[in-house]
């Protein structure tokens, strides 16, 4: 008799019931320190996270399709735990080939609704994810230029971290420094922090043209953001971009 196809929704419980048998209470106050605003956390590792989740794909991978590892995360994005957003990004990652254009909307209702709720999630998300949308589509490169001005702080910072991926490749450099230049009106520090890590990874392809544009904007440039785009550059020229960038 053929084994009946594993639901979403049983892998979302075989997945919360292994993070609770894992959950270590002092490793989940320790988390708390890397982040601002309140987080929850079973207080799992990154390679045990890594581990729950290629674990829990093998019993899976012959028979799921896309539409169910979205499901999954349609069903623990929610969980207000980390590790429960994780598994199930780490999961929806290895169909990311298979997404079509119109995911996108998936990711920005996902973002919007606060699913996604601390930089850690996004960032272990969106490269990934949305680099591969980006890439396989280009023509969405005008909607996410749209996220830097939308008043939720998580699509902003995926506005950002969506194209560090993408970073290594001449042909986006355009399109990151001016992502870039739209987020350097924005009070917040993940945002500005973002931005300054996605510069720092464009300058990895050319180290000229990050100098120039940070002489370029100047004052605009956030300092923090500003700190993380020069972390590569050797301790004299960043003392030199410190002091010709102020206002």
């Amino acid at each position: 008799m053929m084994q009946s196809k594993i639901k979403p929704e049983d892998l979302a419980k075989k997945a919360l019931s292994s993070l609770r048998a894992k959950f270590d209470p002092e490793h989940a106050r320790q988390v708390q320190r890397y982040f601002k605003e309140e987080v929850k956390s079973y207080g799992l590792t990154a390679p045990e996270i890594r581990s729950l989740a290629g674990e829990l794909y093998q019993t899976i991978k012959s028979e799921w399709r896309l539409e169910d590892a979205i499901r999954l995360c349609d069903i623990l994005f929610p969980e207000p735990e980390l590790e429960a957003k994780s598994v199930a990004a780490l999961i929806l990652v290895r169909y990311k080939r298979d997404l079509p254009k119109e995911f996108v909307t998936r990711v920005k209702e996902w973002l919007a609704a606060n699913y996604l709720n601390n930089w850690a999630s996004v960032d272990g998300f969106c490269p990934e994810v949305m680099g591969e949308l980006l890439e396989n589509y280009p023509e969405l490169i005008e909607e996410i230029k749209t996220w830097t001005v939308h008043p939720n702080r998580w699509i902003k910072r995926a506005s950002a971290v969506s194209f560090l991926k993408l970073s290594k490749k001449e042909e986006y450099l355009p399109t990151i420094y001016e992502i870039a230049s739209r987020l350097f009106s924005v009070d917040d520090d993940l945002i500005e922090k973002a931005t300054g890590w996605l510069l720092r990874e464009a300058g990895k392809r050319d180290m000229g043209r990050l100098e120039r544009f940070l002489l370029r904007h100047g004052p605009a440039i956030p300092r923090t953001t500003l700190r993380y785009a020069i972390e590569r550059f050797d301790r004299k020229k960043r003392k030199e971009l410190l002091m010709k960038t102020r206002s």
